[in-house]
């Protein structure tokens, strides 16, 4: 059984029900990081991570590359905290969805989001919703990676995620009461690459038809893999 196989089984053992849907537009910055998609289908299927070297190559807290057209960022996953969220993005990424596909949103100050649409923006066909880990105690702090979702439904996120260009704690879970209050969930941080970071933070940015705040340029992900 080859390792996408095997990522699969699991994370289907860990969500258990599951949910078809595809990727999942425009935030309202501030108070939320919405998964952009074609509204047309609706398809449904304060602890900071681990810093100590020796846990660099414990499979719990996985490391990959996510090239892109200003450098490569380096992040590091926690499967510990975030195992659903973690084994959903790196089923995503062992399967080369992420190849190709753009940061289509980026918010100054806030965040940037993508994984969803090639440099056509033409969304990309995904699998079943996952659960939201968002009570895992991970912090929207800047610098980490956390999945992006509905606004309005709490389990929805596919394949769209998004970098915290600052702190941003009203991201954070604070109930189960509500989508609004149960959080985006931190899965991972980076451990190289602020500086790519710190340059998208500082693109200038234009609404496109039915995609606000696209950098221009336009932010290439290459690939992402160890």
């Amino acid at each position: 059984m080859g390792i996408s196989t095997r990522i699969v089984l699991l994370l289907y053992l860990l969500t258990g029900t599951a949910f078809y849907g595809g990727c999942d537009t425009s935030g309202n910055p501030g108070t939320s990081v919405t998964a952009s998609i074609d509204t047309s289908t609706d398809r449904r299927p304060t602890t900071d991570l681990p810093t100590e070297d020796n846990i660099l190559r414990d499979p719990r807290f996985p490391i990959v590359n996510i090239v892109t057209s200003l450098g490569t960022i380096r992040v590091q996953l926690d499967l510990e905290k975030a195992p659903i969220t973690g084994k959903n993005f790196l089923w995503y990424a062992g399967n080369g969805h992420y190849n190709g596909t753009i940061f289509h949103q980026i918010v100054p100050g806030y965040m940037a989001l993508g994984g969803g649409y090639t440099e056509q923006f033409e969304e990309k066909p995904t699998q079943f919703w996952i659960r939201n880990e968002a009570f895992n105690g991970l912090k929207n702090q800047k610098g980490t990676i956390a999945m992006a979702r509905r606004p309005e439904q709490a389990d929805s996120s596919t394949c769209q995620f998004f970098f915290n260009l600052v702190d941003n704690p009203h991201l954070d879970h604070r109930s189960r009461e509500s989508a609004e209050h149960y959080g985006y969930c931190v899965f991972g941080r980076v451990i190289e690459g602020m500086d790519i970071l710190d340059k998208m933070n500082q693109l200038p940015v234009q609404d496109q038809e039915t995609f606000p705040s696209v950098p221009i340029p336009v932010v290439v992900i290459e690939r992402v893999g160890t």
